[in-house]
């Protein structure tokens, strides 16, 4: 396959690696970077196959500036919610290319470990198996790819457990203990499950790789950049600090504002993603948090 990855973040780059071991791949960004393969994005959008490993927040922009319809397929790479209109990644995808030329990637799988050639497992979520099965096909043997074609609930997922990561850190941040973290995280998939299926997603996504194997992953290991957030707020730190510190984007914080906007607008039971609204927007002392939770 000829493909583009379009977004040189870790994620980005861990893909390009990845797809690199079968595949004639290059990569872009907004920005140069130093790596193999670099190329303008003009270059990069002749490719009949890109991944698009932005942040969710600027997926709408870059498509309305940029995205120029030459049949591409897609693979969207990234994970989260628009805060502005609350809408999901493959609504948004949707303006611009029919759902049969797009997949949307989720399941446990830090950066790192990928650029490592470590373990992986990955799930390819698609109205086209046939596009997803494709896209699985074309990794290397240390990645496995399970095909589905549940979207909406590997957006969820993929979206919400960001937020979940947040508590996570804070309840580790605050040494409450692993008691309390197993609450927060199996509470959490119930949270995120019953958030799903109020938006047509199947109760057997919660369970899979991109639910639960996410989840786990996601808010309980200092790899995850959302966990570190929560970690941050626990130690009395601002969110401009902690992102400062992190230097990343850690797509739990928009996704959390995206969140309570639905909640209010749907009407809906988050008690977990609302706390973590309050604590980052609010500044609500991460210990009148948890006594609310516990309460």
């Amino acid at each position: 396959m000829r493909i583009a990855v379009v977004g040189a973040g870790k994620w980005g780059q861990a893909l390009y690696h990845a797809y690199s071991q079968k595949n004639d791949v290059v990569i872009t960004s907004r920005t140069p970077r130093e790596i193999e393969n670099f190329v303008s994005l003009e270059t990069a959008l002749e490719r009949e196959y890109l991944i698009m490993a932005l942040p969710a927040q600027f997926v709408r922009g870059w498509m309305e500036r940029n995205f120029e319809e030459r049949g591409q397929q897609i693979l969207v790479a990234a994970k989260g919610i628009e805060i502005e209109t609350g809408a999901f990644l493959n609504e948004i995808y949707g303006e611009y290319l029919p759902k049969e030329r797009l997949v949307y990637l989720s399941g446990p799988s830090f950066a790192a470990e990928v650029k490592k050639s470590l373990p992986t497992a990955l799930v390819f979520s698609s109205a086209n198996s046939v596009l997803a099965e494709l896209f699985s096909n074309a990794l290397p043997s240390f990645i496995k790819g399970y095909i589905d074609d549940d979207i909406v609930g590997a957006e969820v997922c993929g979206a919400y457990k960001n937020v979940i990561a947040i508590a996570a850190g804070v309840s580790d941040g605050l040494a409450l203990g692993n008691n309390a973290r197993a609450a927060l995280i199996s509470r959490g998939l119930v949270e995120m499950a019953r958030f799903g299926r109020y938006f047509g997603a199947r109760e057997e996504t919660f369970l899979s790789l991109g639910g639960a194997g996410d989840l786990f992953l996601t808010a309980s290991s200092t790899l995850s950049r959302n966990y570190r957030v929560g970690l941050g707020l626990a130690s009395g730190k601002q969110i401009d600090e902690i992102l400062q510190e992190i230097g990343e984007v850690a797509e739990g914080v928009p996704t959390t504002f995206a969140l309570h906007r639905i909640a209010s607008r749907e009407n809906l039971y988050l008690p977990i993603a609302q706390e973590v609204y309050r604590m980052l927007e609010e500044r609500k002392d991460p210990h009148k948090s948890v006594k609310d939770l516990l309460g």
